[in-house]
């Protein structure tokens, strides 16, 4: 998929640092080693982090050092034997859905090479693959002007998910700029697409709302060359790579914000699968 709103593109990771795209992966799992004995909880993610044939073996790293490990994917490789591979080693599969509607989906980018995009019935198929698989589930929806009038309750209220994050469409300066511009929306239409959902939460979906300023500088982000990064002044802000310079020092050389991170509803009970 080729979402125009995408805030992690990394053309520049891939131009200025690692023209693979990605660490080898022996990296990738000393990598993993070492964010799992400082991080409660981490997060795979992408792009679309299915793509990466070792994933599995990164994500059972992760679990066996006692994280709680979650998927962020657009489902389009979200199939059973995919999901078996994960067996006992994940906790949460968060589905990126941004529309109920495939017209609407296509416009976003967030389609299989620009054409193929998921239905309501393909993504309420997959929920019911998480659930079967002994994952719990969330999604992340961003809100842009292009569904910030839409109503998606029919589909979240069959998804059941435990956690929908709604997330106003954030521009990144080197990453989604100069295509994000078209469908930046107001805060007063990013509230009203919260506030026309709020009825979920009387069935049990806890909606999570971040505006933009609620997430720049309040997340622990590793990027493709396993480094970390920040967002707090508008575009990314690289530490040096973790696994040379070790991970404190990198850490000391990015800005994380705790008082926002807590207020945007960073820590809650993730525990592990159910």
């Amino acid at each position: 998929m080729r979402c125009r709103f995408c805030f992690a593109t990394f053309q520049d990771v891939r131009a200025e640092v690692l023209p693979d795209g990605h660490l080898p992966r022996e990296e990738a799992l000393r990598l993993v080693e070492v964010l799992a004995t400082h991080f409660a909880k981490l997060t795979f993610a992408g792009g679309e982090p299915l793509l990466c044939r070792w994933l599995p073996e990164l994500v059972r790293a992760a679990k066996a050092r006692g994280v709680t490990t979650m998927l962020v994917t657009n489902g389009s490789r979200l199939d059973s034997k995919r999901l078996a591979q994960f067996q006992g080693s994940l906790d949460w599969v968060t589905l990126s859905i941004d529309s109920a509607s495939p017209e609407t989906n296509v416009k976003l980018g967030r389609a299989v090479q620009g054409r193929r995009a998921h239905t309501p019935e393909d993504y309420l198929a997959m929920g019911e693959r998480v659930r079967a698989a002994g994952v719990r589930l969330k999604v992340n929806t961003v809100v842009t002007s292009l569904n910030a009038l839409e109503d998606m309750t029919g589909l979240i209220r069959g998804l059941r998910p435990e956690r929908w994050k709604l997330l106003r469409v954030l521009p990144v300066e080197g990453q989604n700029s100069g295509k994000v511009e078209p469908l930046l929306c107001s805060t007063s239409l990013f509230q009203s697409f919260v506030d026309r959902h709020r009825g979920l939460e009387a069935k049990g979906i806890i909606l999570v709302p971040e505006d933009n300023t609620d997430m720049r500088g309040s997340y622990a982000m590793v990027d493709p060359a396993g480094r970390f990064f920040d967002n707090a002044q508008g575009g990314y802000h690289y530490s040096a790579p973790i696994l040379s310079a070790g991970l404190r020092t990198a850490w000391s050389q990015v800005h994380f914000s705790m008082e926002r991170f807590e207020q945007r509803g960073g820590r809650y009970d993730f525990g592990g699968a159910r």
